[in-house]
Parts: structure tokens; sequence; C-alpha cells
């Protein structure tokens, strides 16, 4: 399995340890940066580890920052990305399980190292469920498409 990662600033510790984790577990990491603690603009980091899962280079995408909201709505701008920002085990499970997500978010600042490696094996082991939440999953794929939807 082929991992993107990428980071600001500040979560630059929080994507090195991830992305060692990653690696211990026999996945490979491919790391879009940013390489230091040297303040950086989020939105490029999100953009190329993002575009690496929408483009299949890699499987899943990890992405950090102080919080992983702001990764989580540049990753969400590239198409066929569906990002989530996880604070918790049952977020990283329900967010593949019910709605397909191929990039996970994370915050320095929010999760501890520990948890958030918990939550990265949680989320890269738990399958989609199909079904129901295909549909779902579709409509999402309508929006990105430009198809306004109706209530």
């Amino acid at each position: 399995m082929k991992i993107a990662l990428g980071a600001d600033h500040g979560a630059f510790e929080l994507k090195e340890a991830l992305k060692q984790y990653v690696e211990e577990k026999g996945m490979e990491a491919v790391d879009f940066g940013c390489f230091s603690k040297e303040s950086v603009d989020y939105p490029k980091y999100a953009y190329a580890a993002a575009s690496a899962v929408a483009e299949g280079a890699c499987d899943f995408g990890i992405i950090c920052c102080t919080t992983g909201l702001g990764v989580s709505m540049a990753a969400n701008k590239v198409k066929g990305v569906r990002a989530a920002v996880c604070t918790n085990e049952m977020l990283a499970e329900m967010t593949r399980r019910h709605n397909n997500a191929n990039v996970i978010c994370l915050g320095q600042n929010v999760v501890s190292e520990e948890l958030a490696k918990k939550m990265v094996d949680i989320f890269l082991s738990t399958e989609f469920e199909g079904g129901r939440h295909q549909r779902r999953v579709d409509l999402l794929t309508d929006i990105e498409n430009g198809v306004r939807l109706q209530p």
C-alpha cells in the first residue's frame, strides 16, 4: 500500500512520526512535505498529497496541520478526494465505512501521536460498506461534477 503524506509546519512532527509508523508497517510512504518547522502555506502540501491520491499514484492520504481543518478544506477541493478530519477512533472507522474517505486529516494540537497511529490503523484497515452508502458517495461525486442536487 502506498500512502501520501503531507503537512504544514504546525504538524511537521506528527507527519514525521506517522511516516515512520506506516513504513514500519510495511507500507510505502510518499512524503510531499513540508520538510521542516519553518512556516509554510498548508494548501500547497495538502494539494500535493491529495492530488497523488486522486490520480491513483497513492492508495490513501494522511494530511496534517495544527487542527486538521485547513488541510481538509484544501484536500477536499481536489476532484476525487474525500478527506475527513478525525479526532477519535470512531470517526476514523465511520468515514471509511460509510463515506469511503480516501484521505484522513489530523491535527497535531488536537490528537496525541498514539491516538493518531490508532486512527491511521483503523482508517487504512476499514473497508467501505457500499450498499446504501454508495448512493451517497455517488451524490458527493455528482456535487463535485457540478450537478445541482434537489432535497
